[in-house]
């Protein structure tokens, strides 16, 4: 079965949240407790607004959901950790958190510009709204680990 582009911008919306996600919880031990800690509220309120998500998308989208890409997960964990033998292990990790915010601003972006079903509108501006908080809060952790 061909996805029509709304269901793809959807999908692509899942993709970029469960991969932000994933990328929070593997690296999890590796972020500085003050930092675990200011970022922690973020990640658990973008995983119920994924679920939430999926259940819509399932019900208005017909679109069921897929697997994460374990293999590009993966990449990305080995490629932040050599990153962080030439450089401070948080501002790596931030950086790393930034790309994953741009990535889903842009999927967001893509699916705003297609009609969804109304359940959905709500769910999709608190995930916008979610990652504009958490782009600012990434933005005041760096600024705060370059003073040290």
């Amino acid at each position: 079965m061909f996805l029509d582009n709304r269901q793809v911008a959807m999908d692509s919306v899942l993709e970029a949240l469960a991969d932000s996600i994933d990328y929070f919880q593997d690296n999890h031990e590796r972020l500085k407790p003050t930092l675990r800690k200011a970022l922690q509220p973020y990640f658990e309120a973008r995983a119920a607004s994924m679920r939430e998500l999926q259940e819509l998308a399932r019900k208005h989208l017909d679109l069921l959901p897929r697997d994460a890409d374990v293999e590009r997960d993966d990449y990305m964990w080995l490629w932040s950790r050599l990153k962080s033998f030439v450089g401070d292990d948080s501002q790596v990790l931030i950086n790393e958190l930034l790309e994953q915010e741009r990535v889903l601003m842009q999927a967001l972006s893509t699916l705003f510009t297609h009609p969804l079903p109304e359940p959905i509108e709500p769910v999709i501006e608190d995930c916008w709204k979610n990652c504009r908080a958490l782009i600012r809060e990434l933005y005041r952790q760096q600024k705060k680990h370059q003073r040290r």
